[in-house]
């Protein structure tokens, strides 16, 4: 495949000079993730050897401090050629296992487009994407060099991706993310579809909202035609969190801080995905989804309680806590990844609302808002049936009895 005949360098991109700027309210382990980012034509082009430079080298900062993106796309990364035209519906879900990838393509998939998924190489192949009727192929954002060819033939790329728990953070959702969306540039994808965090622009002492937040910046100044979807929370994560801890009588985890979060069912987020992507409106614009109320903590396990018929084993950390323990393991570099995952922690759990008006985002999509899901009507449905399976289970199990 003559298109296909060039490789990409190990380094994406090249730091330029880096920007940072100051603020009193920022403390001595804030980090920033400032640069300022050329895509230029020659490190897409074929190249006989890797560059030397490193992505550390960008943002392996030890002076933390606030962000200021500035991504520049000086010359612009080109085409290599003029290829066959690929169908609109030809799509590629990037993190197609995930809480939201797989809603992603089930939604897909049920409109009518060709999904091809593309998946870690992993021990339990992801079986259900193929019975499902997507094309699943094997990749590593990690590794650039097995990126292109999953893009070929694809008009649409759509990232749902994140790293796992035992991953240092920019491995995937930065250094990665810089190779996929110079990747998607390179091969003349027509859209990408990048999820975000809400609020991420606010919180640059957070390295995963900082580098979101960079993220956006980089695919903005990369040229491609994009969309770009801010998240508040999933109703999905709520279920693990306080529904089944609750069930089987354990502790259930919670702070002391009245933090509000707008939570969203994940197949809604993949409706509005598709309504965005019909919309020729949306093309270059940043939304934010967030549910129709935001819930605090306390709210979520009450309502839990009443829906399950039985209360909740609280147990509350002060956020007082999580702010010591992130410092503790700063203080160590194996430990690093954990204290910047519990700086996201502690924004959770800090006096926020993840939340904003939806009504302006409707009305830009053309949709009813009483079509969202609401957490109640949610929970409720979860409830009903495993609580509805659950007396199956215990009736079977006493037939069992009798007749043995």
């Amino acid at each position: 495949m003559a298109a296909m005949a060039w490789r990409l360098p190990t380094q994406l991109a090249t730091p330029g000079k880096l920007h940072h700027h100051n603020d009193s309210k920022t403390t001595a382990y804030q980090s920033s993730f400032s640069w300022c980012r050329t895509l230029a034509a020659d490190h897409l082009l074929p190249s006989s050897s890797s560059s030397s430079s490193s992505f550390s080298s960008i943002i392996g900062t030890n002076t933390r401090r606030s962000v200021r993106c500035t991504a520049r796309a000086a010359v612009g990364a080109v085409n290599l050629a003029p290829g066959t035209p690929v169908r609109p519906t030809s799509i590629l879900v990037v993190g197609a296992t995930g809480t939201l990838g797989r809603q992603i393509v089930r939604r897909a998939l049920d409109e009518g487009y060709d999904v091809r998924c593309l998946v870690r190489p992993r021990p339990a192949p992801a079986d259900f994407l193929r019975d499902w009727g997507a094309t699943v192929v094997n990749a590593d954002l990690s590794k650039p060099e097995t990126i292109p060819a999953t893009l070929v033939g694809i008009h649409t790329v759509i990232d749902c991706a994140t790293g796992r728990p035992e991953e240092p953070i920019k491995r995937v959702d930065w250094e990665g993310k810089v190779a996929l969306i110079q990747c998607a540039k390179a091969m003349g994808i027509q859209k990408f579809v990048f999820y975000s965090i809400h609020n991420c622009d606010k919180h640059p002492e957070v390295p995963l909202m900082e580098i979101k937040y960079c993220t956006e910046k980089f695919l903005q100044d990369s040229g491609l035609n994009h969309i770009i979807i801010r998240l508040c929370g999933f109703m999905q994560g709520i279920i693990g969190q306080y529904a089944v801890p609750i069930l089987e009588e354990k502790s259930v985890w919670g702070t002391d801080a009245p933090t509000r979060i707008a939570y969203m069912d994940t197949q809604d987020v993949a409706r509005l995905t598709f309504v965005a992507l019909r919309n020729e409106k949306v093309n270059g614009k940043l939304l934010t989804f967030a549910g129709p109320r935001a819930w605090t903590t306390q709210e979520v396990i009450t309502l839990c309680e009443r829906f399950a018929g039985q209360e909740a084993n609280v147990t509350t950390v002060p956020v007082s806590v999580l702010r010591v323990t992130r410092q503790l393991t700063r203080l160590f570099e194996w430990t690093n990844d954990v204290a910047d995952r519990l700086a996201f922690s502690e924004v959770l759990s800090s006096d926020t609302v993840f939340s904003v008006p939806m009504n302006e985002t409707f009305s830009l999509l053309g949709v009813d808002g009483k079509d969202i899901v609401t957490l109640e009507k949610y929970l409720q449905d979860y409830f009903t049936n495993i609580l509805k399976k659950l007396k199956d289970l215990k009736a079977q199990s006493k037939q069992s009895d009798i007749y043995f």
